[in-house]
């Protein structure tokens, strides 16, 4: 209770931020009228806010989406696409559950491993699934790794719109689904011809175009321990800001703190020297991906993989010496009241 209590607290620090940076809006012209939803779905609290003459449309239109995509991809519904293929191992599956699949291997393969879908019996094991926290013991890990985990225990016919799971593995797209979810609703914003919005789904941000005034919209990057009020704020525009961190979710056994990004490595909590890792991109479901993916590596294999890929996406990294990293592409955009270096390509 106490983590979602928390997360609670920090997506209204973001979206008080949020309307204290807006402006005075007019109730005189429809496009620049506000209508906003809150709902929980994907374990987390969810909130949108659209603007424009078609708002409260696009908004039922996007909470009608977040319920399919958490009814086909949640783990925890028997009835979910996902719950089916991983009883079943084979089944024909959605457009957008292949996309998903194609998106993890994508990054599976760039990072060496680091993001893996196939993390879901691991995630069980350690009771991040069921909030039965335990720590395993070492043979029971090994035989996951060995046995049941790696992307290529993962098979997609296109033609067929059929996945095939071999050797018992079993998908969990936790760390790709929301990123997913809010490049929809961008898309959804845009049929309807909503021009202004933010959309947070936990610790996901999209940015639909910007503020009615025309200035981008300021999101604030949270804090990742007690030695930030927060750790900056960041200026988007038509943009995904995505935040993973091992302060999210967690469990304390025997003096030690457990959190829920695990090393498809070591079948163990990442031992990263991040704490913190914040992804900007236009691409949401890939940002998704590479927030996790990024901690894992931990700092200096993170900042590597960016100078590769510096096109497609920024970064800002909080490490475990309180040290803020941001990328050379956002540093007209991002403001902090402390310090921090500006990573160069």
């Amino acid at each position: 209770m106490k983590r979602k209590i928390y997360m609670v607290f920090v997506f209204f620090a973001v979206m008080l931020l949020l309307a204290a940076c807006s402006g005075t809006i007019s109730d005189s012209a429809s496009d620049q009228e506000e209508s906003s939803i809150e709902l929980n779905a994907m374990d987390t609290y969810m909130a949108l806010r659209a603007y424009g003459e078609n708002r409260n449309e696009a908004l039922d239109a996007a909470k009608t989406e977040i319920e399919r995509l958490d009814d086909m991809w949640s783990v925890g519904k028997e009835d979910s696409e996902v719950s089916i293929l991983n009883e079943n191992q084979e089944g024909e599956v959605s457009d957008e559950t292949i996309e998903l699949i194609e998106c993890a291997q994508k990054i599976s393969e760039e990072t060496g491993g680091a993001f893996d879908i196939t993390i879901y019996p691991l995630m069980d094991l350690w009771g991040f699934t069921t909030k039965e926290y335990q720590v395993p013991e070492e043979s029971s890990i090994q035989e996951i790794l060995m046995n049941k985990m790696g992307m290529d225990k993962v098979t997609v016919d296109k033609s067929t719109h059929t996945v095939t799971l071999s050797d018992g593995a079993q998908i969990d797209f936790g760390g790709v689904a929301k990123g997913y979810t809010s490049q929809s609703i961008a898309k959804i914003f845009e049929d309807y011809g909503v021009e202004h919005g933010i959309i947070s789904l936990g610790g996901n941000i999209q940015a639909i175009g910007t503020r009615i005034d025309g200035s981008r919209w300021r999101v604030g990057i949270e804090a990742p321990n007690d030695h930030f009020d927060m750790v900056g704020t960041y200026e988007a525009e038509d943009e995904a800001i995505i935040t993973s961190g091992a302060y999210e979710r967690y469990f304390e056994e025997g003096g030690k703190t457990y959190h829920h990004i695990l090393d498809p490595e070591t079948g163990k909590p990442a031992e990263s020297d991040l704490i913190s890792v914040t992804i900007v991109s236009n691409n949401g479901t890939e940002a998704d991906c590479l927030s996790t993916a990024l901690f894992v590596l931990g700092k200096e294999k993170a900042i590597a993989y960016w100078k590769e890929h510096s096109t497609e996406f920024d970064f800002i990294l909080v490490d475990e010496e309180n040290h803020i990293y941001i990328s050379e592409g956002i540093e007209n955009h991002f403001e902090s009241s402390y310090d921090y270096e500006e990573v160069k390509k």
